[in-house]
């Protein structure tokens, strides 16, 4: 059986890749990390780090250990924060970020939902630049943070489906698609398509942005831009086209854009994600009550509004 200061030691060093990094954030000698991980690798019995006078480097094995490893590890410490704050209870600040008006429309109703169940709980709203959120995410700037699904990332989780809305694409005014009363996503590699910042995840980037259409035409890709503000701009100005939630077309009207429904498009998908090592009571509570305040209905939430 493993130690706890041995599982910490490892978890960390596969993250820094430095044993004086390490060494900081666990508050211990570079000596110490490096006793700790040489006892490891001679229990396990394979070398888990290769190590040269510049860098540091997983093995396989090494790899193979932090994967199995590190969602049991995020689990527990999770578990435990819960039980901690369970006798505390919900209290302190909140950090929620949102990229547009819809959500932060869609996360004020869900913090005063928090405030009425946690007194001793504020949530603090940040709007975020599409470019910034997962940045924000990973770097303990935000706690938690609305987005479109799908989001598949190592260290990340995400709450179940909070809003569900028609995908539509936004093309400039005087193009011909804004004559026309539906689109399909083989329309797509007739046209040139606007990319999201390389920082969002590429699950989320090849859903909405793909490269080929379903039939497997290529789509011509354009410029990026860091907030959705850019893309709309970009869009109006005739350097390309967004596929873009039906919510658009309330919160950004304008005379330089048109917004045209997909007629065999998915639906697209927002729900709320955080770092996996930090799931806290907080977070818990906010995400329950955003889930309830869209979901105890008597019917489904569809789309902002």
């Amino acid at each position: 059986m493993l130690e706890r200061h041995e599982l910490e030691a490892f978890l960390t060093l596969a993250e820094e890749l430095h044993f004086g990094r390490t060494a900081e954030r666990l508050r211990v000698s570079t000596a110490r990390i490096s006793q700790t991980i040489a006892k490891l690798e001679r229990r396990v019995g394979v070398p888990l780090f290769d190590r040269t006078s510049r860098r540091v480097e997983l093995t396989a094995v090494g790899r193979q250990l932090y994967d199995g490893v590190r969602p049991a590890w995020d689990q527990i410490a999770a578990a435990v924060e819960q039980a901690a704050a369970v006798g505390r209870g919900v209290t302190g600040t909140l950090r929620a970020a949102f990229v547009g008006a819809a959500g932060g429309q869609l996360l004020a109703s869900a913090a005063e939902l928090l405030r009425r169940r946690h007194p001793g709980c504020e949530a603090e709203l940040r709007e975020t630049r599409l470019a910034d959120l997962m940045p924000w995410l990973h770097d303990g700037e935000i706690d938690i943070a609305l987005t479109i699904f799908p989001v598949r990332e190592p260290g990340i989780a995400t709450g179940p489906v909070l809003v569900s809305e028609a995908r539509m694409l936004a093309v400039p005014s005087r193009h011909p698609f804004a004559r026309r009363d539906r689109v399909c996503l083989e329309d797509l590699a007739r046209v040139t398509l606007l990319q999201l910042p390389g920082s969002l995840p590429d699950s989320l980037r090849e859903d909405l942005t793909p490269r080929t259409t379903p039939a497997g035409r290529p789509i011509r890709p354009g410029p990026s831009a860091s907030t959705f503000n850019e893309l709309l701009t970009l869009v109006g100005a005739g350097h390309g086209v967004l596929p873009v939630g039906a919510q658009a077309r309330r919160y950004y009207m304008r005379p330089d854009v048109t917004y045209v429904p997909f007629d065999d498009a998915p639906p697209l998908e927002w729900g709320l994600l955080w770092r996996a090592d930090a799931a806290t009571a907080r977070v818990r509570a906010f995400a329950q009550a955003a889930h309830d305040l869209l979901h105890d209905r008597p019917e489904p939430r569809q789309g902002y509004g």
